[in-house]
């Protein structure tokens, strides 16, 4: 399949779990792989693979004018690639004030979205900041203007990603014009894996034999994943966090939100949550 592969996600929804499955699927090993090598190209938001593409210091250049030329350096990296990339993606699917997208449809193969509960999102995305202040990252998750890496205190080794809001983030890409998209949920990660990534593979255009599935998907076990983090650290972790792959368990909310917090989350996103399984009929919570 020709073109990139946009492994799609608001932070802390599944994204590094299915890469690193997608690492021992395409490796189809004798042992896990190393989560410090995943296969795949660069995160859209990559400072240094931008600089090389256009041959200039993006420290020297404010948000809005990278942003110009996020576009041309995608389009590039498709026409150049000798092989599908797989690329990771935390930006919500925006449009430039000229008109084009962030991310160009022709550049784009299709287009894997991750979704999680967005009440669990809060608690992971909270402690992957490095704090547990809730509050604050509910605040930040029903912000329209909120992005990732905006400012100088955080990851220098990372463009400006806005995030929009948690629901504009999820109906951008969802709903996304032009682009081959499909939903993978969490939960569905969680609960029907051989399923749920045996359809993920079948989408991108591998052959799913469901033997080297399910062997991918023991070798990304979430104990595997942060055994290997206890040992060697993740290169993706936040500085200030304690540790990248902490539960990664369904519902782990209810332990940590107080009912005004689960309200709040419900208020901002219950439209988006229904549609997607997290509420039912009644507006309660189904994980």
């Amino acid at each position: 399949m020709n073109g990139i592969v946009w492994l799609a996600s608001y932070p802390k929804s599944g994204n590094t779990w299915f890469r690193t499955f997608l690492t021992n699927f395409l490796r189809n090993g004798d042992a896990p792989a190393d989560i410090n090598k995943l296969e795949g190209g660069p995160i859209a938001s990559a400072r240094r693979p931008f600089d090389e593409a256009v041959g200039y210091d993006s420290g020297e250049m404010t948000p809005d004018e990278i942003d110009r030329l996020r576009p041309e350096v995608y389009l590039y990296q498709a026409r150049e690639a000798k092989e599908t990339m797989y690329c990771k993606v935390h930006d919500a699917y925006t449009v430039l004030p000229d008109g084009r997208p962030l991310i160009p449809p022709e550049s784009t193969a299709c287009v894997l979205y991750f979704i999680r509960n967005p009440l669990d999102v809060a608690v992971s995305f909270a402690h992957h900041s490095g704090h547990d202040r809730f509050d604050r990252t509910i605040r930040q998750m029903g912000t329209a203007e909120h992005s990732f890496c905006a400012t100088d205190a955080t990851e220098t080794n990372q463009l400006r990603q806005k995030l929009l809001t948690w629901s504009q983030h999820v109906l951008s890409w969802v709903d996304a014009p032009a682009m081959r998209v499909t939903v993978v949920r969490y939960e569905d990660m969680k609960l029907r894996p051989e399923d749920t990534f045996g359809s993920a593979v079948r989408f991108v255009g591998l052959p799913a034999d469901p033997a080297r599935v399910r062997k991918a998907i023991e070798f990304s076990r979430f104990e595997e994943m942060r055994k290997q983090e206890e040992k060697d650290g993740f290169g993706e972790k936040m500085p200030r966090a304690k540790s990248f792959f902490r539960k990664g368990e369904i519902g782990s909310w209810r332990g940590s939100l107080t009912p005004g917090q689960a309200a709040k989350i419900i208020a901002d996103h219950g439209d988006v949550m229904r549609r997607f399984g997290y509420l039912d009929e009644k507006g309660d919570p189904v994980y």
